[in-house]
């Protein structure tokens, strides 16, 4: 894909970002505003912050909050991990999946707090994602899913076996996509070749038994991007199927 049509993708995210966010955002505004309304007639009622009592904290919570952190852990440590080899986003994917499900489980427990409204505290969550530009796409996607199981295990109607079948729908598609079932996943980088000998078309071949040798990852295809004969060097684009390196 050229870096034309990928910043015509980017853009097209953001500005789906910004209308989810907007819409989100009425919903959430207007359904806080109705929790705001105070019937004249009706007796106030004051709640004794030193009961210390577990009002919200029921059995429901640490059923919901297990099934949550267990769907979590075989996401990010059996699927992520196990395809990227990567710790980098283990605390944010943990952090922003359990921060949105106690908000999202104590506001519902409290106001009746509505999808519409969970809706829009989603788009503001999502929206950071385009303040960053070091994530990618795909890590992008695994931070989503993070958020969307905590939204589901914290306001699902449903009963456990119904919470259940939508988390495993969820961790079963990510598995199958990611977990070499139906296709290998491929990874690219960028490098600053330095041996423009070997970029000839006739000697390809070379070329990519030469980065195999240099990088250690299992190369099967490369790009010429530009050719600075100023400077002997090339930047070139390769692409791989797995993210460890080869021992050795």
């Amino acid at each position: 894909m050229s870096n034309k049509a990928l910043s015509n993708l980017s853009k097209s995210f953001k500005w789906l970002g910004v209308f989810a966010l907007f819409s989100g955002t009425n919903l959430l505004f207007g359904q806080m505003s109705g929790f705001m309304e105070v019937d004249p007639i009706a007796p106030a009622v004051t709640n004794d912050f030193f009961t210390f009592q577990l009002d919200r904290f029921k059995a429901d919570f640490f059923v919901r909050l297990a099934i949550n952190l267990a769907s979590m852990l075989i996401l990010v440590r059996l699927i992520y991990y196990k395809v990227y080899g990567r710790f980098d986003f283990f605390f944010t994917f943990f952090m922003f999946n359990l921060i949105i499900f106690i908000i999202t489980f104590l506001l519902n427990s409290n106001t009746g707090f509505s999808i519409g409204a969970a809706f829009g505290l989603f788009a503001i969550f999502a929206m950071l994602r385009y303040r960053t530009e070091d994530i990618s796409a795909r890590d992008m996607t695994y931070l989503f899913m993070s958020i969307t199981i905590g939204l589901i295990c914290s306001i699902n109607g449903g009963n456990v076996l119904e919470l259940f079948a939508i988390n495993a729908i969820i961790i079963l598609a990510a598995f199958l996509i990611e977990g070499n079932v139906f296709m290998k996943p491929e990874f690219s980088k960028i490098l600053e070749y330095e041996n423009i000998d070997l970029i000839k078309p006739d000697r390809e071949a070379d070329l990519i038994e030469d980065l195999r040798f240099r990088t250690g990852l299992e190369i099967h295809k490369v790009d010429i991007k530009r050719i600075d004969f100023l400077r002997d060097t090339a930047l070139i684009k390769i692409y791989y199927h797995t993210a460890k390196r080869r021992n050795g």
